[in-house]
């Protein structure tokens, strides 16, 4: 009996594992730069504790070599998966009924290849919840992960137009409400990108700082999405008034729907070496220690910036020292 016991209880970790997911992929304006300029994690394991510094970007996460042009008004597509290296359509980009509300904060840095995470950041996009008519309980109504899901990983999330020119941190973040009930067991999914925006913008939204920005007892955090639910307020600040929505069970549109690895928007083909991004090496891209560089399917730069590609398993190669 107790052999039994044991075994449900380990083969519920393991589905719980494969159920969380790691945002590794962007791309701009419809094509792929694959992770070039993500923070990626060491896992796709969540952070629960919101008044610990792995709330900025993640947990054991560091600047990478590269940054990604973007020009204020351009949309990034942010792409996100169970396991790192995957960007199949066949399996639930975020599994396991883990329901919530999917956000995009933007903090103004002097340099996005150095910066910490410890400077203020605005909210530029929300995708959270919408009642379903026909529901019984929160399981059953509109959420971003649902959506993310329906969309291949993929939420397209548009640059401001009038965010003034520089280095900037893009912090996507996915919350897993499934067992938001108990205090300190909901689950932060994010990942940082490092961008360089272009534009003549002068805006200068109101910030807030992680960790404070979210407090354990806010009402979108400590929830019981299994109950019928009436209302449902995201947490942190409301999104800046040059950023953008989308309703939770929205269609997907766009690179959300047409975009495939490798390829840009309409389908026609990129280079297999991805569009450089600014300090990833000359003559093309490269890829920054412990960024991925290679595994089944994967479609981004295969040669390290330093060190060697070493093949971690058949989903994915690392660059090593």
């Amino acid at each position: 009996m107790k052999s039994t016991f044991f075994a449900i209880l380990a083969a519920v970790s393991v589905q719980e594992v494969a159920s969380h997911a790691t945002f590794q992929d962007l791309w701009i304006n419809g094509v792929d730069y694959g992770g070039q300029c993500a923070r990626l994690p060491l896992s796709n394991s969540p952070v629960t504790d919101v008044s610990s510094t792995a709330i900025r970007c993640n947990a054991g996460t560091s600047p990478v070599a590269s940054k990604c042009n973007v020009k204020a008004g351009d949309t990034v597509t942010i792409e996100i998966h169970q396991q790192p290296g995957d960007r199949s359509c066949n399996t639930e980009a975020i599994g396991g009924a883990h329901y919530g509300p999917v956000q995009a904060y933007l903090s103004k840095v002097s340099n996005s290849a150095t910066a910490d995470g410890s400077d203020g950041f605005f909210k530029i996009y929300a995708d959270t919840w919408a009642k379903n008519p026909s529901g019984s309980s929160g399981d059953d109504d509109y959420w971003g992960t649902k959506d993310i899901n329906t969309c291949c990983g993929r939420l397209n999330v548009k640059i401001p137009t009038d965010v003034a020119p520089g280095d900037y941190l893009l912090r996507a973040e996915a919350l897993a409400l499934h067992t938001a009930s108990s205090s300190g067991q909901a689950q932060f999914y994010m990942t940082c990108y490092q961008l360089t925006i272009s534009g003549s913008g002068t805006a200068n939204p109101a910030t807030v700082k992680f960790p404070g920005a979210y407090q354990a007892s806010d009402p979108g955090i400590l929830v019981d999405i299994h109950a019928k639910m009436s209302t449902y307020i995201a947490p942190g600040p409301t999104v800046y008034s040059g950023g953008s929505t989308k309703s939770a069970g929205a269609a997907c549109v766009g690179c959300e729907s047409t975009c495939t690895a490798g390829k840009g928007a309409t389908g026609t083909a990129t280079s297999v070496a991805l569009p450089s991004a600014t300090g990833g090496g000359s003559g093309g891209c490269s890829v920054a220690p412990y960024a991925q560089c290679g595994g089944q399917d994967y479609t981004g730069c295969t040669t390290c910036a330093s060190g060697k590609c070493s093949k971690l398993n058949d989903y994915y190669s690392q660059c090593t020292n």
